[in-house]
């Protein structure tokens, strides 16, 4: 277990391997524990981190607001931190609207960025995770996780193929902060990346599955439309977590964009 100290409190992060850093970064109610497998993968080839965001997982708590520009400024902080000049950023969800963002507001930082079913207008998102956005409904459901525990254990093969999705999820929305819970979500829904798109200077790769219940899978559409170097990998048998769902082809579809040169400017 590795942490590094920052203006808002501890930020919690994993690192494995050597090479080339790669900076990975988990979406709403998650941590860094759904890269496990994709960090074991990955780290024969790359140095490879994992954090958790402030709010979630065994990262601190020591802020009052938890909004998409802020997870921003974490990841600026942390490859700081960490003498990390330039790196790629691979984000799930929210962690892949972060990813985008930072490529937005510092180019120099990112060097490409892959994102996996990640909302590039927080309209896209579905109703279940669009509602906890609002505080009433936020604080409703974070105190009485048992009854939505429950529902999303009925629904977990529609949110992913992999057995143990939901005690992952059990994990990780239980260590989720009750600010976290529904002022992150809620910044997200207001979000909408596509008037600055075209700004993004990096090479980006979007990874959608077509089964996705969380966010809707046709966002690999702005993200084509508006990027110019952009590339679209789309899995028909996965949903939103790509990585458990069809892990063999994510891993090698996502190696093998991170192996690719980038010509030179």
């Amino acid at each position: 277990m590795s942490s590094i100290t920052t203006d808002q409190g501890i930020v919690h992060y994993e690192v494995f391997g050597r090479g080339k850093p790669v900076i990975l970064l988990h979406g709403y109610q998650g941590s860094w524990g759904l890269w496990q497998e994709t960090m074991a993968y990955l780290g024969a080839f790359y140095r490879t981190y994992a954090l958790d965001f402030w709010g979630f997982g065994e990262s601190g708590t020591k802020r009052s607001t938890y909004a998409v520009k802020d997870f921003v400024g974490l990841v600026y902080q942390f490859m700081d931190q960490l003498g990390i000049v330039r790196a790629p950023l691979v984000g799930h969800s929210m962690g892949g609207t972060v990813s985008l963002m930072t490529a937005i507001q510092h180019p120099d930082r990112v060097q490409k960025v892959v994102v996996i079913g990640s909302p590039i207008s927080g309209s896209s998102l579905y109703f279940f995770p669009r509602v906890f956005g609002y505080r009433a409904f936020g604080w409703l459901t974070y105190h009485n996780l048992w009854i939505y525990k429950g529902f999303y254990r009925i629904l977990s093969p529609f949110y992913s193929k992999d057995k143990n999705w939901a005690q992952m999820m059990d994990r990780d929305v239980s260590r989720t902060s009750l600010e976290a819970f529904f002022s992150s979500i809620g910044s997200l829904r207001r979000t909408d990346l596509r008037p600055s798109l075209h700004t993004i200077q990096c090479p980006v790769m979007g990874m959608y599955g077509d089964t996705d219940i969380v966010v809707n899978p046709n966002q690999w559409k702005p993200l084509l439309d508006g990027v110019a170097n952009v590339r679209v990998e789309r899995f028909n048998k996965a949903g939103h977590f790509i990585m458990l769902d069809e892990p063999i082809s994510f891993n090698q579809k996502l190696k093998n964009f991170l192996d690719e040169d980038i010509p030179a400017s």
